[in-house]
């Protein structure tokens, strides 16, 4: 069942009362990035009181330093003038109900949705499935605050980027709504 015909639905209202935000400028207006996970229970303008126009937010499975998602804070630096980062991690991640193996392993035996079954994931579906899986990072969390710093760490040794931008690291709490500093990550992603 699909979800196209809400979807067009609301966006033929959001455009009705579109009115100025097409004067919107490229650059974010308070020049600061956010990375932060893909989960939907996570509200990026909500946390961080973001209006349109405001921020750049950068999503992925974990909110991990990947090699895209560095690419994606390297542009917004460069040529849209972020001067700020942030990493979010958050509380009660998917990423760390699976390893890269579980992973692999799921898609080897076949492409279709897995099944949470006594808090692990399993196959449910019928093959084939692929062995390309092997090829990727998954970046899994085994420790969320770890990771936090492991990504903070990265973009801060990153050749590309400026040692005069700040990076903060924190953890969203799902059960709060609260950000959470991770002081380690904070200290690593010091400017200067």
């Amino acid at each position: 069942m699909s979800v196209l015909s809400e979807v067009l639905s609301a966006n033929e209202s959001y455009a009705a009362s579109f009115g100025d935000k097409a004067d919107l400028a490229l650059p974010p207006a308070r020049r600061f990035a956010i990375l932060t996970c893909m989960d939907a229970r996570l509200d990026p303008a909500g946390y961080a009181g973001l209006s349109e126009g405001d921020a750049h937010v950068i999503r992925n499975a974990g909110g991990r330093a990947s090699d895209d998602a560095i690419r994606s804070l390297v542009i917004s630096y460069k040529l849209l003038g972020t001067h700020e980062w942030f990493v979010i991690h958050h509380t009660d991640c998917g990423m760390e109900l699976f390893t890269d193996d579980v992973m692999r392993g799921l898609l080897a035996s076949s492409l279709e949705t897995a099944a949470i079954v006594d808090g692990a994931f399993v196959d449910v579906g019928t093959g084939p499935g692929s062995a390309e899986a092997r090829y990727v990072d998954w970046l899994t969390i085994s420790d969320n605050a770890a990771s936090v710093v492991e990504d903070v760490t990265r973009i801060r040794n990153h050749p590309l980027v400026p040692a005069s931008i700040p990076i903060h690291g924190y953890i969203y709490d799902v059960g709060t709504g609260l950000l959470v500093e991770v002081p380690e990550a904070t200290a690593a992603g010091q400017a200067s």
